[in-house]
């Protein structure tokens, strides 16, 4: 179970905007993505929330953008779940160009682009309402509280 999960991507003609760089709407899909991929390489992927009847919505996004991306730039979405409290889960994210071989993923052989953190929901699918984050789910990630060096 990684406690730091390494999502990738090459940037695409979609997420570029009209000043040749990603959109910044593309980071939070981007987050969304690794979040979701992290999550069921833990064993919890859409089904498995749908069987338990309960799962994560978003509470609120942070992106602080330091250095654009562009087309056909490869980049290394790093995430780690730092709190689990009673209903409540915030996830931490880092952006980066690599620079390096592609057949690796070496974060020392890369670009920060952007940080960002979602804080996620516990809810009960059928009330909406939040639920108290079950055992299971709990158990299945290892909390990271300071960022990877």
């Amino acid at each position: 179970m990684p406690a730091i999960y390494e999502h990738t991507l090459l940037v695409a003609p979609s997420e570029i905007d009209g000043l040749g760089h990603v959109n910044n709407v593309e980071y939070v899909r981007w987050m969304q993505a690794a979040a979701v991929a992290h999550s069921a390489a833990q064993g919890w992927p859409h089904e498995a929330y749908v069987a338990l009847g309960a799962g994560w919505v978003v509470r609120s996004h942070h992106i602080e953008y330091l250095q654009p991306a562009h087309l056909g730039d490869r980049i290394l979405i790093r995430t780690w779940v730092a709190t689990m409290r009673k209903v409540t889960s915030l996830r931490r994210y880092e952006m980066l160009r690599s620079t390096g071989d592609p057949a690796t993923s070496d974060p020392a052989a890369s670009i920060v682009l952007a940080r960002g953190e979602t804080d996620w929901a516990f809810i009960d699918f059928q009330t909406r309402q939040p639920r108290r984050i079950a055992p299971e789910v709990q158990q299945s990630f290892v909390l990271v509280a300071d960022p990877p060096a």
